[in-house]
């Protein structure tokens, strides 16, 4: 058994090989969000990844590989609540990124809070709670049952950070954006801690911000990333291109104003995020003892680059490719300080993406833009035309239509009516696959299809009166190429893996939803689910 005897000032000194047998709980548990990660990335990627990074926790740990968000509306913070929390949008209440509220028409962003101060950073950056999410979270119960326990949450985003934290975490760390340091707030902290003061005084951002965005390959290697039905000639006067403007730095020529915001859409915000994760392990002690603890970590960026560039695109390869090297180095450091066998990690994403229209185009297959603008000026003339000159209409968000029901009780008209009208209306858009009223949803109870996905995005008190789905393959024209927010697999179908304490080295193909990671962490660390959690455990990761 590796028996060693040594004689030291005369005493015999017996020493056994150290036998890596995994704790009772796990001391730490990581979660990882790589926000916008498709399920194909790692296929698509794996022949290019080192052996320490994304295949080393495919190789060695449990991999879900059907696991699906169940609901309609797949934006990020509708995400990570629910991987948080196990239940749906309809429970736990961020039914999107932003709403308008139904009793003044205001703008709510989900996790805005004016009553909160900034802590270490400027004054508008820290204006953020988890005051919206109506459920607890799995880091609430890991604190409610041991307050020993510390749940850190690290993420680019403040939102991210926060919902994926929850309510009572010791602290949630985000960018401030004006300065290119990591801040807080009053909800968690009076102040920031030594540590955090110590890594904000090396300038990490203002490194990052600096460096310029080069290929980590030849451009040669990259020609399968958007190009399958290009001519090679033609891939390499536009990759050509791409490279002179990486030259000028991250895609584009730099502000002669700092503006640390643009981090959120270069690789190199992955690495200060990574960077912040492993000086909170450090300088928290995460995992040293008996009281689990909780490290959530969302990369953001990836997001905002898919977007931008679109999943098919060279940037996004290269944005992986760089991932993949941070988390081997996050990897190495969690089983050099903790020990594999000492905690519990899982990776996944908050929601997947579309492709580009103009990528399907190239490549024959059925899809478009869905302009909400256009189509929002048109209802409000039908509605005009129809009910009379009014404001109608209070707003549209992420395929969601908000009606002034003031308005529409002043005129003594039926609600239920006007928003049979508008769903009506809407679905003579090309790209329109379905509507839905508000109605419809709280009357109806539906147990499967396209519908119970509309059902489980829906809230009450927070969603729309009508709510659109698009047809495959089409998305809302914004400010990049594509974006995710659909019930279909490219957006629906995210990784899920498991690695680390007493996880077995398996392919789970049986569905998973995505309310299932909460209770599953939960069953293994033998506390109470989150309050809202409508999810079961994952039976081949608990037995």
């Amino acid at each position: 058994m590796g028996l060693s005897v040594f004689f030291v000032h005369g005493i015999v000194s017996k020493s056994f090989a150290q036998i890596n047998i995994p704790p009772e709980k796990p001391k730490l548990i990581v979660q990882i969000v790589v926000s916008q990660m498709r399920y194909d990335y790692i296929q698509r990627y794996s022949h290019k990844f080192g052996n320490d990074g994304f295949m080393q926790l495919v190789n060695q740990g449990a991999f879900c590989r059907n696991a699906r968000y169940n609901y309609l509306l797949t934006q990020s913070l509708p995400g990570i609540a629910t991987i948080a929390t196990g239940t749906y949008p309809s429970v736990h209440g961020i039914v999107s990124n932003k709403w308008y509220s139904i009793n003044n028409g205001s703008e709510v962003y989900a996790l805005h809070d004016q009553s909160v101060s900034t802590v270490g950073g400027s004054y508008s950056n820290g204006k953020y709670s988890p005051k919206n999410l109506i459920t607890s979270t799995i880091g609430d119960e890991i604190r409610l049952i041991d307050p020993r326990s510390k749940v850190i949450g690290v993420s680019l985003e403040p939102a991210s950070a926060i919902i994926s934290s929850g309510h009572n975490a010791n602290a949630a760390y985000w960018l401030d954006v004006e300065r290119g340091t990591w801040i807080s707030n009053s909800h968690y902290v009076d102040s920031l801690p030594v540590w955090v003061d110590n890594l904000n005084a090396k300038e990490y951002g203002s490194v990052y911000i600096d460096r310029d965005w080069v290929l980590l390959n030849d451009a040669s290697s990259y020609f399968e990333a958007d190009t399958s039905v290009v001519k090679a000639a033609e891939a390499r006067k536009r990759i050509g291109q791409k490279l002179a403007s990486m030259v000028r730095g991250i895609v584009k020529p730099r502000k002669a104003q700092r503006d640390f915001s643009s981090l959120l859409e270069s690789p190199f915000g992955i690495t200060y995020t990574k960077d912040m994760a492993i000086e909170a392990i450090i300088g928290e002690e995460l995992g040293k003892d008996e009281h689990t603890d909780l490290l959530s970590i969302t990369f953001t960026s990836t997001r905002l680059i898919s977007e931008k560039y679109g999943p098919h695109s060279i940037e996004m390869e290269d944005t992986y490719l760089r991932l993949d090297r941070d988390l081997a180095h996050l990897l190495k450091l969690l089983n050099t300080e903790i020990g594999k066998q000492n905690y519990l990690l899982i990776l996944t994403s908050d929601q997947g993406v579309a492709s580009s229209p103009d990528h399907l185009e190239k490549s024959k297959i059925p899809g478009g833009y869905f302009e909400p603008h256009h189509a929002e000026i048109l209802l409000s003339s039908y509605l005009n035309i129809t009910y009379g000159t009014g404001q109608w209409v209070l707003g549209y968000n992420e395929k969601q239509i908000y009606l002034n029901r003031r308005l529409i009780e002043d005129s003594n008209l039926s609600l239920r009516d006007f928003q049979d009208k508008v769903a009506q209306f809407m679905l003579q858009f090309t790209g329109v696959a379905n509507t839905v009223t508000s109605y419809t949803l709280q009357s109806s109870n539906f147990t499967g299809g396209i519908f119970q996905k509309f059902q489980n995005s829906y809230n009450q008190r927070r969603s729309g009166d009508v709510i659109i789905n698009l047809e495959p393959g089409w998305v809302e024209r914004n400010a990049g190429v594509t974006s995710a927010n659909s019930p279909y697999n490219y957006d629906a179908h995210v990784p899920l893996i498991w690695y680390g304490w007493r996880i077995k080295r398996r392919q789970v193909l049986s569905p998973v939803s995505m309310t299932d990671i909460a209770p599953t962490i939960s069953t293994l660390v033998g506390i109470s689910w989150p309050s809202g959690a409508s999810g079961t455990p994952i039976r081949e990761i608990i037995e």
